[in-house]
């Protein structure tokens, strides 16, 4: 019986990593690459539309923050394993996207074979973590806690925060980022929103608690 290749999906907003993993991936028998995605939205929408065995997917992504993404795709396809693929450290974000739905992490340093190993064992429905992850939870000594408010922002969303922090009008957050004063307004909204907070005072003050601006 022939065994079938595990289908990826690659979600990344780096052309050059994509370019990467897929040369790799693609050259590593038993996987296949079957589309890639630069942004959350565009993930979403091939995860809607075609059929996957993995979605390879980074945290950093330049409309929805991943661990936004990825806990969409588990309320639409809960079944569909997801591994993260990220320059953050394990420390930092392996805790709490695993929580969110995640069935493995692996750092972006991490060796080939290593991703190689994540990507077979999470397709056939197991969780992978590195070694050094594992003693550190088995140890309990992996510092436990929600992801902050801002770390759930995307670059846009966390960009159009700074301004505001540094006094910007919308009228000139809009021009130096060629978008329209409706289109930052929505995102100060959006913005607002995500933090828990109501006026531009709350955001500054926000930022300079969380020394975001340095």
């Amino acid at each position: 019986m022939v065994q079938q290749n595990i289908r990826i999906l690659i979600a990344d907003d780096h052309a050059v990593v994509r370019e990467g993993l897929k040369q790799f991936l693609s050259e590593t028998p038993g996987l296949e690459i079957g589309g890639e995605a630069g942004n959350g939205r565009e993930a979403l929408a091939k995860i809607r539309k075609e059929q996957w065995d993995l979605v390879l997917l980074d945290i950093s992504m330049p409309d929805q923050s991943g661990i936004e993404v990825l806990k969409e795709i588990k309320r639409e396809s809960p079944n569909l394993p997801v591994l993260i693929f990220s320059m953050f450290s394990e420390d930092e974000y392996a805790l709490s996207t695993l929580q969110s739905g995640a069935s493995g992490f692996v750092t972006k340093e991490s060796a080939p074979e290593q991703l190689i190993e994540a990507i077979r064992r999470v397709a056939q429905g197991g969780k992978y973590v590195s070694s050094s992850l594992a003693e550190k939870l088995l140890a309990q000594t992996l510092p436990q806690r929600k992801p902050l408010a801002h770390e759930l922002l995307s670059k846009r969303e966390l960009e159009i925060l700074l301004c505001i922090s540094r006094g910007q009008s919308l009228t000139s957050i809009g021009e130096r980022l060629h978008l329209s004063v409706k289109t930052v307004s929505t995102y100060r909204t959006r913005i607002l929103e995500k933090l828990g907070l109501s006026t531009n005072a709350e955001l500054t003050r926000y930022v300079v608690k969380h020394r975001l601006d340095q």
